[in-house]
């Protein structure tokens, strides 16, 4: 595994969307993320405010891999609550 620096937004992006997740307006948010020095932030921030933007995030089939998606936040060091926060978005969503 790489060091936090090394690992690039583009390998979340994509382990997010083979876990089943679409990403509306993923040009968007690709550009912003590329943007930022310290792209997790900005993911962050971008997952809970980025409707405004047209970013949104959804399961795009029913019963998106939960575990692959947790897996996919832990391999690139983001925070447990922001994880939980993800995956109850995901859930409202329906």
């Amino acid at each position: 595994m790489g060091s936090l620096s090394e690992e690039s937004f583009d390998g979340f992006l994509d382990s997010l969307k083979h876990a089943g997740i679409a990403i509306i307006n993923e040009g968007e948010l690709r550009q912003r993320l590329a943007e930022a020095q310290r792209w997790r932030f900005a993911f962050a921030t971008l997952a809970a405010n980025g409707r405004s933007l047209g970013i949104r995030f959804v399961n795009r089939r029913e019963g998106a891999n939960d575990a692959q998606i947790w897996n996919t936040f832990a391999r690139f060091h983001f925070p447990t609550q922001l994880q939980a926060a993800f995956a109850d978005s995901l859930k409202s969503e329906h």
